[in-house]
């Protein structure tokens, strides 16, 4: 039963009936939802709504339908974040879990550890106990095994994940590891459930070899039951008659779960297919599908591994996958971070100047520099908002802020000008990018229909960039506004009826408005690269893009000469833009991004040559 609470109801009030329901052998949690508080109720059949509701503070009783509870969406809507040390898995980040199917030896693991964390890799997974189909076969180290794996993570920082195969090692587990792994095999060992249940390690349940969808929610439901809610369902495939892959990977249940529970996906591909080759198309998919992260096997010599070599991605493989998840992510609403682990070891900025912040960004909560901000910090990242781009520099170089997130440029309207010249002007550095599809609806208040509309409330971007929607409606008149979330706050506190505005998802939750029309931009492949600013030069252990800006010599074919560094050295040039420079009518700043980290070592002749080539050259930042 979901049993909500008057708002008036007293501390006392609410005590007692946590009290009653508890010793009537309900399990029990609560939901705060602003001024009212949320009971669920579960454990017995015969509950009666009718008693219930009469007791003193209760203003509604309501039934839940599923056989799940508290896995279920019925009773927490959102989605769930898990905690995995300072890891989250859950939100818009990807989570990669990669490492070797068991840990064969320290410099085994070691070597793999360093090797995926070099790659993207936020977690490091091996088994220390290996329930194999054959007693003959490799059994894993055991507690040797799990003293290992707390040393990969004292050498990364990567938390460590491993299986529990029987209760017993429940007390080695909370010693050693920072999640633990119910196997497949063990779905459906209950005894096991509860103890990891009432370990409180957060738990990462892979589903059964032939489970359906509700059984396997329902072994999850017997871990939070136990007090334990950080869970986290592992798609890993399914047994059918297929004999050419080792499973059959059932990337459906993805969307069914994301419907159905709370509780944050990732997808094993390695298991799934059991072959190298058909592990990164598999995880790509998975990614599309919307999983919210990969737990993928990699080994430096699989041919020799002692369990799966088979189905091992050598660590470049598993590195090319990353970039291809990088590129899919935005697509789906997330992002593959390569810094994620670095970044979130970090501690906390102190203040320098006033009350420091991590971030500052122009706009307002729902914007897209605010999601952009989110994303590539965590939600929970303490951010502060500016009036203009030059605000958001000045608050970096004073130290209010750590650092700046701007935008660069979107895939249909071009660069974002303005900030190409603050880059040349302020002492700061490049530390980071993110690309960020860019999403616009048409959202009112909930009660306004399409039909109703008669004005449009839109920023200078959101016309140009869904201009052929409104096209489509040249009887609106457009209201233009300084910002798409400022348009939805205008709207909310002055638009009368018949009103609309563009904005983003984010900005019609964040002020109550419903979406009208869906993905209204002329061009789905709507993107914006936003740049991250800082007053020290990254220290990231992935650098592997530079950008510069530079002038060149007065003479036919200086710009050709700069060129041939890149070309002779093998670099590619993705980006080359020409600004004017301010007070030299006709005379131009070309602003370049490369994919290499000219601040490594090995690059130490390229970029004397290329000094050499030009009349000014700086770096921007390497990350």
């Amino acid at each position: 039963m979901i049993i909500v609470l008057r708002e008036d109801a007293s501390d006392e009030t609410k005590k007692q009936i946590r009290a009653d329901l508890f010793q009537q052998g309900c399990v029990l949690r609560e939901v705060n939802g602003g001024a009212q508080n949320v009971i669920v109720a579960i454990g017995r059949g015969d509950l009666s709504a009718d008693v219930l509701a009469a007791m003193e503070g209760v203003a509604e009783v309501l039934p839940m339908d599923s056989k799940f509870k508290l896995v279920s969406r019925q009773w927490h809507p959102h989605d769930s974040r898990v905690q995995v040390g300072p890891i989250t898995i859950g939100g818009e980040r990807i989570v990669l879990v990669a490492g070797p199917c068991a840990v064969e030896s320290r410099e085994q693991a070691l070597t793999i550890a360093h090797e995926v964390r070099r790659y993207g890799a936020v977690l490091f997974r091996a088994g220390a106990f290996k329930p194999r189909t054959s007693p003959y076969s490799f059994q894993g180290m055991e507690e040797e095994g799990l003293k290992i794996l707390a040393e990969v993570r004292a050498a990364t920082g990567m938390p460590v994940v491993t299986e529990i195969t029987s209760p017993d090692q429940a007390s080695l587990m909370e010693t050693y590891v920072d999640m633990v792994q119910v196997g497949a095999r063990n779905m459906q060992n209950f005894e096991l459930l509860k103890a990891v249940g009432r370990s409180g390690k957060p738990v990462l349940l892979k589903r059964g070899l032939a489970a359906t969808i509700e059984e396997w929610l329902m072994s999850a439901e017997y871990i939070m039951a136990e007090g334990n809610d950080n869970v986290v369902l592992c798609e890993r495939g399914i047994r059918t008659f297929e004999p050419l892959t080792r499973n059959t990977l059932d990337l459906s249940a993805i969307p069914v779960l994301k419907n159905l529970t709370h509780l944050p996906v990732v997808v094993d591909p390695s298991h799934a297919t059991g072959i190298r080759a058909k592990v990164p198309p598999m995880a790509r998919a998975a990614v599309a599908a919307g999983a919210d992260g990969l737990m993928v096997e990699v080994h430096h010599d699989p041919d020799n591994a002692l369990s799966d070599g088979p189905q091992s991605l050598y660590p470049q493989q598993f590195g090319q996958l990353a970039r291809d998840i990088y590129v899919i992510a935005p697509v789906v609403g997330k992002q593959l971070d390569f810094d994620y682990l670095e970044k979130a070891r970090r501690p906390p900025p102190r203040p320098t100047q006033g009350d420091a912040c991590m971030a500052a960004y122009v706009g307002e909560p729902g914007s897209f520099s605010h999601m952009a901000c989110c994303r590539y910090f965590g939600e929970a990242a303490q951010l502060t908002t500016r009036p203009s781009f030059r605000t958001i520099f000045d608050a970096v170089a004073a130290g209010e802020a750590r650092y700046g997130v701007l935008p660069l440029e979107n895939s249909l309207t071009g660069s974002i000008h303005d900030n190409y010249d603050l880059l040349l002007e302020y002492d700061l550095h490049l530390v980071g990018e993110l690309y960020l599809r860019i999403i616009h609806h048409l959202i009112a208040p909930p009660e306004t229909r399409l039909s109703d509309v008669r004005r449009v409330w839109c920023s200078e971007a959101g016309l140009a960039q869904c201009r052929t929607f409104l096209e489509r409606h040249a009887e609106w008149e457009i209201i233009p506004v300084h910002g798409n979330t400022g348009a939805a706050r205008l709207l909310k506190e002055h638009g009368l009826p018949g009103d609309a505005a563009i904005g983003s998802r984010e900005a019609a939750r964040h002020h109550g408005m419903a979406l009208l029309a869906e993905s209204i931009e002329t061009n789905p492949r709507n993107f914006s690269r936003f740049v991250i600013v800082g007053k020290q030069p990254s220290t990231g252990l992935n650098k592997s893009k530079t950008a510069i800006v530079f002038s060149t010599l007065n003479h036919p074919g200086a710009l050709f000469e700069v060129m041939k560094v890149f070309a002779a050295n093998r670099i590619n040039l993705v980006k080359l833009e020409s600004r004017p420079i301010h007070g030299k009518p006709w005379q131009y700043m070309f602003y370049a991004d490369i994919e290499a980290d000219l601040s490594a070592p090995e690059m130490a002749a390229p970029l004397q040559r290329l000094r050499a080539e030009t009349d000014f050259f700086r770096i921007l930042g390497s990350y």
